[in-house]
């Protein structure tokens, strides 16, 4: 057990160190920040200025040097545009992003697994068809464009509901389906997977010619042995919660994290952009290692061969 934690832990710290020094690299070569945030106008003493008191003069390696030690100390650097630390300015963000992911997640699975269960139960039947075509039309629709969709239908036609803001309760309610429908679509897809796979084992053909009745068969075998696919996609999900607003939230100018994100980028602010890029790594992280020790936990073949 103490090896597979070792493995895991040690493939996750690698999976952030990636992350991070492919993040600094590619901000940094897309172009320079200072002909962004300053004016083009802006005299050249003023912009060479601005360069050395961020350190962007210096070359690349020594720059992320810098960054890296920075952050084994905790420090993830200052906003450019209000010189505040970008901790800071993403910590502010995430309740708010919250408010739309935790109830998204909970949509997702309150529809996905019901769905993709009752399809693999009733394979090739009406219902089965009408929930897999709902799946599909759920996760291969863009979010921006059901997001547009809801919005056209729901404030501007209806006027049930704002468009946009984040004003009251009622304010949730269309970011939230929209973040919440594709996942439940994709869920329901893998969940139906697993069930119809274990379904076709023969225990569950040997149970069954025992006289075992059907519910309990589902509930004491299938259900179990279907969880760890079902597991995986659930754990994504959770570690994708904040990356996953980026564009809901644009489109219903919501303030969290997600559009922060946005704003950070087309400002050049690398601070900023760098913490949340470590924020949503180290989440996904996070959960894929809870993930692989439940898998630990269902399934205990996993602990001893390490795999």
């Amino acid at each position: 057990m103490i090896r597979f934690l070792g493995l895991r832990l040690a493939r996750a710290m690698l999976t952030i160190v990636l992350v991070v020094t492919f993040a600094f690299v590619v901000l940094r070569m897309s172009g320079d920040p200072a002909m962004t945030i300053m004016s083009p106008e802006a005299p050249a003493e003023a912009i060479a200025a601005f360069r050395k008191a961020w350190g962007l003069d210096q070359p690349i390696w020594l720059q992320y040097l810098h960054y890296f030690g920075a952050i084994l100390q905790g420090e993830l650097g200052q906003s450019m545009r209000d010189g505040r630390p970008a901790l800071v300015l993403v910590v502010e963000r995430i309740p708010a992003t919250l408010l739309l992911t935790v109830p998204a997640l909970l949509l997702k699975i309150g529809l996905g697994l019901p769905a993709g269960i009752y399809a693999a139960l009733h394979r090739n039947s009406l219902a089965d068809r009408m929930v897999m075509a709902g799946a599909v039309a759920g996760f291969t629709v863009p979010s921006f464009v059901l997001g547009l969709l809801l919005v056209l239908l729901f404030a501007v036609q209806l006027g049930w509901l704002p468009s946009g803001g984040q004003e009251s309760w009622r304010s949730m309610i269309l970011p939230v389906i929209t973040l919440g429908l594709g996942g439940a679509g994709i869920l329901a897809r893998f969940t139906r997977s697993a069930m119809l796979e274990v379904l076709g084992q023969p225990y569950i053909r040997t149970a069954s010619a025992k006289g075992v009745p059907w519910a309990l068969v589902v509930r004491g075998h299938a259900l179990p042995n279907a969880a760890i696919p079902t597991v995986t996609i659930i754990g994504f999900m959770i570690g994708s919660l904040i990356a996953g607003a980026v564009v809901v939230e644009s489109v219903f100018s919501w303030p969290g994290v997600g559009r922060l994100l946005v704003v950070a980028v087309a400002n050049r602010d690398l601070a900023v952009v760098q913490c949340i890029l470590l924020l949503v790594a180290t989440t996904m992280v996070s959960a894929n290692l809870i993930v692989d020790l439940l898998y630990g936990v269902l399934d205990p073949r996993l602990r001893g061969g390490g795999h």
